[in-house]
Parts: C-alpha cells; sequence; structure tokens
C-alpha cells in the first residue's frame, strides 16, 4: 500500500515533520514514527493507513505504485499537477 521510505519522501515534499501530519491525520505521532522507521511496505491498522494517505492527498501528493507509469519504474510520490486552467486566446488589436 505505502512504503516507510514514500512517507518520508511525502513529507518532505510538503516540507512538514512528522508531527504535524500526525496531527494533520489523527493518528499518534509514536505510530508515525513506527511506520517510517518499518522496512519496506508499512504494516499498520489499515484506519491509520487511510487517513495518513487522505492528508497526504489533500496536501496535493501523489503515491506512485509498483505498476503505476513513472519514468524511473518502482515506488515513489510526486506533487500532484494542477489542473491546466483554460485560458481564452490573447485579444488582437
Amino acid at each position: 500500500m505505502i512504503t516507510s521510505g514514500q512517507m518520508r519522501a511525502a513529507r518532505a515534499l510538503l516540507g512538514i515533520d512528522q508531527r504535524r501530519l500526525a496531527e494533520s491525520s489523527g493518528v499518534s505521532l509514536p505510530t508515525i514514527q513506527r511506520m517510517e522507521q518499518s522496512d519496506g511496505v508499512v504494516r499498520g491498522m489499515i484506519d491509520n493507513l487511510v487517513k495518513i494517505l487522505v492528508v497526504f492527498d489533500e496536501m496535493g501528493v501523489e503515491m506512485i505504485s509498483d505498476s503505476a507509469k513513472s519514468h524511473a519504474g518502482g515506488r515513489g510520490v510526486r506533487l500532484k499537477q494542477a489542473p491546466s486552467e483554460k485560458r481564452s486566446p490573447p485579444a488582437h488589436t
């Protein structure tokens, strides 16, 4: 679902610390710390994992799974692209 490396990378992209993630997600700081210290895929209560993923999503981070399209392949994170704004062509005078 999500790896400890993805959690750390997502926080780094957002410039937030573990405490801020804990406060934003409603997951305790010790739980966040344990998740990020785990090796590989984070194990924990599904509810906690979902809360964390929702926070990352709302803050604009997209998780890249093994099967997702990625230039280098493998898991990762990236900032979501803002929806392109529809602009009208410049007026000619």
